[in-house]
């Protein structure tokens, strides 16, 4: 595709390209679109409540992907393609907006559910027009596009159909799920289609670029958490100023400060020099497609799981009449507290097995805690709760960098070293030319 990529408004990207600014602004929807499932979800305590929350976390983390790969491929900053980028965040926050609405049509304003649709649709073409820009002159490249053009496609299709026709055939339980039942087939063919269509001929240009944006929607997850911390009942962002308030605002970011340094620490760094030591093209897509794209999957519901439950307890804790250690909390809330976080841990267990041949046996024995406190904490008020939950996630975590000492040495050794020569090179070219 050669040397006209630039003249016909999209430039290539490079193997050292990192996250772009626009990438970073297209994040910022996501802070709101995760506020909002979890919003919506706590509204809706329910089994079908949180498989719906899932569901719509699978289709957001694909319209986040799919950004991902085209910030990986092409240069999101230069020619056209910031305004796709612009219409393709207007399109998300639309996606985002419509989410309280998107599986039962409630009185007022437009159709919720065709309005989530749309918005989906909208996201997924706009993203996909600039693969189809990029290979429109190349028939090898078209080919593989047709290829790819049908799960998306039919995925849309079904959310559309998810949309319009179980309000015609059911009223009440029966139509929120076969709506349900719609939305989990669109994901199965999106995600089934992304293990099934190997050898499509893409490659990962920039393992740097690919492991910092996956390392940014972590991040954004975590703030989710925080603002989940910060937000009185209601939405109100003025909490009342008492002990237990106070107290879970502690422990919560403990909790958030120990997931962060869980995965960025040592991990993060140790999985994005993995990906750099494979050298193979399609093995290092295939690395990325399965590390990233799949099993970031789960920490990212991992944390909004935690953030959920935290919701319910400072709903609880800024409540007046709420007794001063809190009432014990409701199931919902602690599975969603306990395994939220047991669940993140999980997807670092398999990470670090996968990618850094890493057992992670502390790791391990903290899930084996936090599954065994359950039983005890549902009993007890809801600080003591979340105190044990840090205690356990705190130590879980300290005892895995203790365990691990000798790797994150040379781990981040070998990041900083990096680091330093990339700043040095910068400040050569930057003394030669500016």
């Amino acid at each position: 595709m050669g040397e006209d990529v630039g003249a016909r408004g999209v430039q290539r990207s490079a193997p050292g390209s990192r996250a772009t600014r626009l990438e970073l602004f297209y994040d910022l929807i996501f802070v709101f679109a995760f506020l909002n499932v979890t919003t919506a979800t706590a509204a809706d305590r329910t089994a079908r409540g949180l498989v719906q929350c899932l569901v719509v976390l699978a289709l957001l983390w694909w319209c986040w992907s799919g950004f991902a790969l085209l910030g990986n491929l092409i240069r999101t900053d230069q020619g056209i393609v910031p305004l796709v980028g612009f219409v393709t965040m207007a399109a998300a926050f639309v996606l985002a907006l419509s989410l309280p609405k998107a599986f039962i049509d409630r009185p007022g304003g437009l159709p919720g559910p065709l309005v989530f649709a749309a918005g989906y649709f909208l996201v997924r073409v706009a993203e996909s027009s600039i693969f189809v820009w990029l290979g429109r002159r190349e028939r090898d490249v078209r080919r593989r596009l047709r290829i790819l053009a049908v799960p998306v496609l039919l995925a849309t299709s079904l959310i559309v159909v998810a949309a319009v026709v179980p309000q015609r055939l059911f009223d009440g339980t029966a139509e929120g799920v076969l709506r349900l039942a719609l939305w989990v087939a669109a994901l199965a063919v999106e995600y089934g289609a992304g293990l099934a269509l190997r050898g499509t001929g893409w490659t990962l240009l920039s393992a740097g670029h690919w492991a910092e944006r996956h390392g940014q929607i972590v991040l954004v997850a975590l703030g989710e958490a925080i603002i989940a911390l910060g937000l009185a009942p209601g939405g109100n962002a003025v909490l009342p100023l008492t002990w237990p308030v106070l107290i879970a605002a502690v422990l919560g970011v403990t909790v958030a400060a120990s997931l962060w340094w869980a995965y960025f620490d040592t991990l993060a760094l140790g999985m994005e020099q993995a990906l750099h030591r494979t050298r193979d093209p399609d093995a290092r897509a295939a690395l990325a497609r399965d590390a990233y794209t799949y099993l970031h999957l789960p920490v990212i519901i991992g944390v909004i799981l935690f953030a959920l439950g935290l919701k319910g307890l400072i709903h609880e804790g800024a409540d007046p009449n709420t007794p001063s250690w809190g009432v014990p909390l409701p199931g919902f809330d602690l599975l969603s507290l306990y395994g939220g976080v047991a669940l993140y841990l999980f997807a670092l267990i398999v990470l670090g097995r996968w990618l850094l041949a890493a057992p992670r046996w502390p790791t391990i024995g903290g899930i084996v805690l936090l599954l065994a406190l359950v039983p005890l904490v549902s009993a007890l008020p809801e600080m003591f709760a979340l105190t044990l939950l840090a205690l356990a996630t705190a130590l879980a975590v300290g005892a895995q960098t203790i365990v691990d000492t000798r790797r994150r040495r040379g781990v981040r050794q070998t990041a900083l070293e990096e680091q330093l020569a990339v700043e040095e090179e910068q400040t050569r070219w930057r003394g030669h030319h500016l």
